[in-house]
């Protein structure tokens, strides 16, 4: 039996400790906020229980539907048939099908035909590991060409990425594709899966294997420092105190690991300064209705600095309100990340009415904002060679990964599991 400190109530920890208990480890987990879940974390929004960011399951998210299997919470993966839309320079138009696409009035034949070739031939790419070379936006203007990529794709990436857009790499975009085509349930329907009751039935369920099985979980506990003896591990500081620990696990944003163990080797140190993240200001409305019919609605649109409108009632059909997610994605230097939360609020009020009219100040029933510094990590060419080693002999007993390292995948629940995995492995050989 070893013993584990695990930094991070997030799915990513929460698995981690879990899994590390199955094997008779010894394990304490530490999470900062009063309560688990990460970016998968719920809050009580005058009175409905409902995540801080938007959650969706898909159809090859197989980590996901197993680890709920073992936790006997399977019966409550729920699946909806959805729609797309998109919102083009003031109008709202249906999206997401090879019928959509074509009654496009915006894009000539030609434009509209390299579209649908790119995104179907995409979907269908087996070894992403082609694509590592070349940046999405050459990969885009490649199969569309320029006014096709201005018209379909600039507006999102410079939203998502603003000045950062031309270092994205191929298979960022590429697994975005292929992970929602293959959740359809034929080329005309969309189909998107979800969880109900929220992330929080995953998270809940785990913390109760987790003390079930002797773990131990530690809130309000941010950890102040990770401590070297030479080249290996030998515990934290939370809250002044020194607590010994042979293997220390952290699974929060990377960013944030040069900063808690300064003695980290200079190689380590070197690769984690050289990587970027971008944050989000994510604004949560509840309305008196719908806003449109769309569960995901992309937005091209000079007016708006939001690349689209998340309108979770429209999948998860068991919600009791109308719940909109605005997100908008800025740098946590940038000065535009730090205004004041009423500037956003304000923003989004204005782009829901020019969406739907009908969608008044007085039809929004309470709305929230909610901050993370390090939601998307900017993956370039090549990524995946950029990221430091999950287990380093130079770093004895410490192991790191977060989010980033599920590249090119997205961030979700799925693939936090699955980088849990790989981590318990790594850290119990």
């Amino acid at each position: 039996m070893r013993k584990y400190a695990i930094i991070g109530g997030g799915p990513m920890g929460l698995t981690c400790a879990y899994e590390l208990l199955k094997l008779g480890h010894s394990v304490e987990l530490f999470e900062k906020d009063s309560v688990l879940g990460g970016m998968s974390a719920h809050f009580d929004f005058s009175g409905l229980d409902i995540e801080m960011f938007y959650h969706f399951v898909c159809g090859p998210d197989e980590y996901t539907f197993n680890l709920m299997k073992e936790l006997g919470v399977y019966d409550k993966l729920k699946w909806t048939d959805t729609k797309m839309g998109y919102y083009y320079n003031g109008d709202l138009y249906k999206w997401g099908g090879p019928f959509e696409l074509l009654a496009f009035p915006k894009a000539n034949l030609i434009e509209k035909v390299r579209y649908g070739l790119h995104v179907f031939c995409a979907s269908k790419i087996k070894n992403w590991r082609k694509l590592d070379n070349i940046t999405a936006l050459n990969w885009i203007r490649k199969w569309e060409g320029e006014k096709g990529y201005t018209k379909f794709w600039d507006s999102l990436f410079n939203l998502k990425f603003f000045e950062l857009k031309e270092l994205v790499a191929a298979p960022w975009l590429w697994s975005r594709l292929a992970r929602v085509a293959k959740s359809r349930k034929n080329i005309f329907q969309e189909r998107m899966g979800y969880i109900s009751g929220g992330s929080r039935v995953v998270i809940d369920a785990l913390e109760r294997e987790i003390i079930k099985l002797g773990g131990v979980i530690h809130t309000n506990s941010p950890i102040e420092q990770i401590l070297f003896n030479g080249d290996r591990v030998e515990g934290i500081t939370v809250k002044g105190d020194f607590l010994m620990f042979e293997n220390v696990i952290s699974t929060i944003p990377i960013q944030y690991i040069n900063k808690l163990a300064p003695k980290l080797p200079i190689e380590d140190k070197q690769q984690l300064e050289k990587l970027d993240n971008v944050g989000v200001v994510c604004i949560i409305m509840k309305v008196t209705e719908k806003l449109t019919d769309n569960f995901w609605l992309n937005i091209t649109d000079p007016r708006m600095d939001v690349p689209g409108v998340i309108e979770l009632s429209n999948l998860n059909t068991e919600l009791s309100n109308h719940i909109l997610y605005i997100p908008f994605y800025l740098h946590k230097d940038k000065p535009k990340y730090s205004e004041p939360d009423s500037v956003f609020i304000e923003k989004a009020k204005r782009y829901i009415q020019w969406v739907n009219p009908q969608m008044t100040d007085n039809k929004v029933l309470d709305i929230r904002v909610f901050r993370y510094e390090y939601a998307q990590p900017l993956a370039t060419p090549g990524f995946l060679e950029k990221l430091p080693l999950i287990k380093s002999d130079k770093r004895r007993g410490f192991y790191f990964a977060d989010t980033a390292y599920c590249y090119p995948e997205d961030r979700s629940i799925q693939e936090s599991v699955k980088i849990a995995k790989e981590i318990t492995k790594l850290a119990s050989e």
